[in-house]
């Protein structure tokens, strides 16, 4: 597997956009979620910003209280679909909206919803090494686990609660990572583990926007990228 080219630490750029329905399973968007992760020096979450579009109010406006609420309701995420650029730019065209504002102008109207910081928790992580996991809300079915599998290249594991298991290594340091079931189902996670060589770790923002975004697109909800030291 060759690792994605490196982002830079933070993810402008690397917008999300989500359409909301009226109801679960009704195809017809009633109005987008736009966010960003704001990413710290470690590549760790320490905030959410994001605005929001709705029909009712015709305009775009701060929106961290449904970015908390997405994370939070099972019953907002059936409503909730992830899409890229244009498929949201032709639903707020449907939706009377007009133009998508670039984003630099979408970033203008964020509303930041800051995450706990803290110190990376040490779960005996060996010393060369350290764990970062990707905590999403949501469940997967049997179809989207399968497509989790292929899109992170996972090989089957041992253990029940882990879905599969790669490794690669890249500028000579080395890179693994599982697809892990939270809570008895009820979330699911990306371990990675970087086992540094020498040098700057420069493929490590890459793999782990690349790994939350697969997941994203399969339906789970991206909730924070945490370090465990």
């Amino acid at each position: 597997m060759s690792l994605p080219p490196l982002p830079g630490r933070r993810d402008h750029g690397r917008v999300d956009y989500y359409l909301i329905s009226a109801a679960a399973g009704d195809p017809e968007p009633a109005g987008i979620l736009v966010e960003e992760f704001v990413l710290g020096e470690d590549h760790t979450t320490t905030a959410i910003d994001s605005a929001a579009w709705e029909p009712r109010a015709g305009s775009w406006a701060g929106a961290s209280a449904l970015t908390r609420e997405l994370r939070s309701d099972a019953g907002l995420r059936a409503r909730v679909a992830a899409v890229d650029r244009p498929a949201a730019a032709r639903a707020l065209t449907v939706l009377g909206g007009g133009e998508l504002p670039d984003e630099a102008r979408l970033r203008a109207l964020f509303q930041r919803q800051p995450l706990p910081a803290g110190a990376p928790l040490d779960l005996g992580t060996e010393p060369a090494a350290r764990r970062y996991r990707i905590l999403f809300a949501g469940l997967l079915g049997e179809r989207e686990l399968a497509g989790a599998r292929t899109a992170l290249r996972l090989e089957p594991a041992d253990d029940p609660r882990v879905a599969g298991t790669a490794r690669d290594d890249a500028g000579g340091h080395g890179f693994t990572w599982e697809l892990r079931r939270i809570g008895a189902g009820i979330a699911w996670c990306v371990d990675v583990t970087v086992r540094p060589g020498q040098g700057d770790v420069t493929a490590l923002g890459a793999l782990l926007h690349h790994h939350r975004q697969a997941i994203r697109r399969l339906g789970l909800i991206p909730v924070t990228v945490e370090r465990f030291a």
